[in-house]
């Protein structure tokens, strides 16, 4: 029998080795592919080897840099979760500690309450479900509502109210637990959910005015376990506006801490086994303590500090496609949602980047944020620099020429927002909003407007400024309420924000 090819190949390697070294006989350039020098420059620091052996203290730094590494990317790919929960957080700090105890902006959201990238135009109720604690659980939800579920890592789970089954009816809906295996009664919207812990994000309409918005709301919404259902507890509701308080995620240790809780709580499927690895390698496992020494504490304090200085990165300098509104010019108004993809997932492929960018800055998904329909619901554009990809500069007056004829059915808007806390500028302004709607808002003879931000004024332009802060940079959106057509199609756009002075 004739040898094969991998015979003779194997024959080679032995004659090879038996001759001496392996190495010996590659050429150079396969020699430094694979092997490793004595000493090596690195970022971290020289790494030290002896024949490819790494000695102690390099044992170390590598060490270090892995945990390290490892922080940093459960920072940036669980920010969703850490964003939800902080919001939990910050609705317990008010009272709101059960699924029956409603936040409700009662007098529109103020710059006081730290929500990420929170809008002054809109009523809301926030609510943090637990259905861990109350099983199944019974949304009464009245007409007219505006408003979605997703899940503890905030991915959508199910629209509601106009958007959802209901159609804006109204009518009861019933949330079931995972794994939940009981009856499923009829007359209800049954709604499956994936974690115990959820958001209910809703929104009233105040076309017809504030206040009969709000007694809709708090007359009709109620929340109770189905257990209960013959005699439900009565639904609380707690007015959070110009309430001081922060739903903003942490950039320390206590961000790891926080998400340890969660996944303690959540059934172990809630993730894939990806994800439940990245946990696991920084010490964070379902069922076990999460006891870190002081070591890989101080790592992962500075993994939280890097995770939040990488989103940064990322808003305002993205390396991604479909973030800039207007691609083909160098304009720097971008989409919370790039490629207005709210899964962040595309032909099997995740986004990380996109989902990072959209955690980090904005609170609640549901496709219907990024879903455009002529005459219909709402589509933002955010500008973090300006004309000039500069960032902008609190102590200097820079204006926005928004041309004639802008294109809504509804109205437009247009917010600051403090770019430490990414939530509304706290000024001397109640509501850092300026639009369509205010109150003796100017218009150009040519129907064109203009709006100013500056910490003064410019003299006669006092109700179309926006006040910012020395010593602060800021950032802004403006949101277009039942765009038309010419905004979807990008025949009317919005001028460069300009430094005028």
């Amino acid at each position: 029998m004739k040898p094969n090819i991998v015979t003779l190949a194997l024959i080679g390697a032995l004659a090879v080795i038996g001759s001496g070294s392996v190495f010996a006989q590659l050429p150079k350039e396969a020699m430094n592919a694979i092997a490793i020098p004595d000493k090596v420059e690195t970022a971290i620091g020289e790494l030290e080897f002896f024949d490819g052996v790494p000695n102690d203290a390099t044992i170390d730094k590598l060490y270090d840099n892995l945990d390290r590494i490892r922080g940093v990317e459960v920072y940036l790919n669980h920010s969703g979760a850490g964003s939800l929960n902080a919001m939990r957080k910050g609705n317990a700090s008010i009272g709101a500690t059960a699924s029956n105890i409603v936040p409700i902006s009662e007098q529109l959201l103020k710059s006081e309450s730290l929500y990420l990238t929170g809008n002054t135009s809109t009523l809301y109720a926030v609510n943090y479900l637990d259905l861990k604690t109350d099983g199944p659980l019974v949304v009464e939800l009245p007409p007219g509502m505006l408003g979605f579920l997703d899940d503890a890592w905030f991915r959508f789970v199910s629209n509601l109210g106009v958007i959802g089954p209901d159609k804006g009816k109204g009518g009861k809906y019933l949330l079931l637990p995972p794994g939940y295996t009981g009856d499923e009664p009829e007359g209800y919207f049954i709604v499956k959910l994936p974690t115990y812990n959820n958001l209910m994000f809703l929104r009233g309409s105040i076309a017809k005015g504030l206040d009969p918005a709000v007694a809709n709301i708090k007359s009709k919404l109620n929340i109770y376990p189905l257990a209960k259902a013959n005699n439900p507890p009565a639904t609380e509701f707690i007015n959070f506006s110009g309430k001081s308080y922060s739903t903003i995620v942490a950039r320390d240790f206590s961000f790891f801490e926080d998400l340890n809780d969660l996944v303690q709580v959540e059934p172990i499927d809630a993730i894939g086994p990806e994800m439940r690895g990245q946990l696991a390698a920084i010490g964070i496992v379902k069922g076990k303590p999460f006891s870190p020494d002081a070591r890989m504490k101080k790592l992962l304090n500075e993994a939280a500090n890097l995770g939040n200085a990488t989103a940064r990165a990322i808003t305002y300098q993205p390396r991604i496609g479909g973030v800039f509104i207007y691609p083909d010019t160098d304009s720097s108004w971008t989409t919370a949602y790039a490629n207005k993809n709210t899964s962040f997932e595309a032909d099997g492929t995740m986004n990380l980047d996109a989902r990072v960018l959209f955690y980090f800055n904005a609170t609640g998904v549901t496709p219907a944020m990024a879903t455009t329909h002529p005459g219909a619901g709402s589509d933002y554009a955010l500008a973090y620099l300006d004309a000039n990809k500069n960032a902008f500069d609190g102590s200097k007056t820079y204006k926005l020429h928004l041309p004639p004829n802008v294109p809504i059915n509804n109205f437009w808007a247009v917010t600051i927002y403090d770019t430490q806390t990414r939530s509304l500028l706290q000024t001397s302004q109640t509501f850092p909003t300026v639009g369509s709607q205010s109150e003796g808002f100017q218009k150009n003879e040519d129907g064109s407007y203009d709006v100013y931000f500056g910490p003064k004024a410019p003299d006669g332009k006092e109700s179309n400024w926006l006040e910012t802060i020395p010593g602060k940079s800021w950032f802004t959106i403006l949101r277009m309420y039942g765009p038309l057509e010419p905004w979807i199609n990008k025949t009317w756009r919005p001028g460069e924000i300009e430094l005028v002075d």
